[in-house]
């Protein structure tokens, strides 16, 4: 299920706003270049900011995202025509065959429970054609990212136009081994409301993710670095065999 910031209407019409900052897309733009991708699917698309980008450029793009309210914020935006967009997750997807698989931000690391997680890689795995390739990023456990997900390292306040001023922040609830949940407030000066949204993020380990790749069928290629968050992501490049199992 998706978090409430996520699938509640009003939280999901905020999230581009309060996030206007994506260069971390730039890169996945770049490898589409990259491996000559002219059909993608997006895993967890969210508003479809990424989506498209790749459209724009021409690229056939399938956008798939469980939160049916960011799905509609994707939905209203200018050429949302030229994207597939799918309600649902990569664990249960119509036939299709693309040359690139993507998980931007933190989808993958969303995905907590190694059975979804699982799935997922599976789903995607089936989705490519033979020599297609799967990208997507997740922190490196190592660097402790949530210890700066407090109200002092968070707080904003930012004039939303057709709504007014929010006030947001982030506080950390819980560290359980590989698993981090906190939750996001957003508090609505024009009438007072109140919203939470509580998420948990699982930290993989690099050679974790790697064993589940392989397990699934994929070769890893590489692991690179976020070029905007250099030492704190990995970014797995990873590639179904061709026919050939090369």
């Amino acid at each position: 299920m998706a978090d409430e910031c996520f699938r509640h209407p009003r939280l999901a019409a905020l999230y581009d706003v309060l996030d206007t900052d994506r260069g971390d897309l730039v890169p996945y733009v770049r490898m589409a270049d990259e491996f000559g991708a002219r059909s993608v699917l997006d895993i967890g698309c969210g508003t479809g900011v990424f989506a498209l980008l790749l459209a724009d450029r021409g690229i056939e793009v399938v956008g798939v995202d469980p939160a049916g309210a960011s799905l509609d914020v994707a939905r209203a935006r200018t050429g949302a025509d030229r994207v597939r967009w799918i309600e649902g997750d990569a664990t249960s997807l119509p036939a299709l065959r693309v040359d690139l698989a993507t998980m931007t931000a933190n989808v993958a690391q969303a995905i907590t429970d190694r059975r979804s997680w699982q799935g997922t890689l599976r789903g995607a795995h089936e989705a490519l054609r033979p020599g297609g390739h799967l990208v997507f990023e997740t922190r490196d456990p190592a660097r402790r990212a949530w210890q700066e997900w407090t109200r002092e390292h968070t707080h904003r306040v930012t004039e939303v136009p057709g709504t007014g001023t929010v006030e947001s922040w982030c506080r950390l609830l819980d560290v359980s081994g590989p698993l981090v949940t906190f939750r996001w407030t957003y508090v609505f000066g024009a009438d007072g409301d109140v919203l939470t949204s509580d998420s948990t993020l699982r930290f993989r380990e690099r050679d974790e993710v790697a064993a589940d790749l392989v397990e699934q069928g994929y070769q890893v290629r590489e692991v690179r670095e976020a070029p905007d968050r250099e030492g704190r992501e990995f970014v797995f490049v990873a590639r179904r065999p061709g026919e050939d199992g090369r």
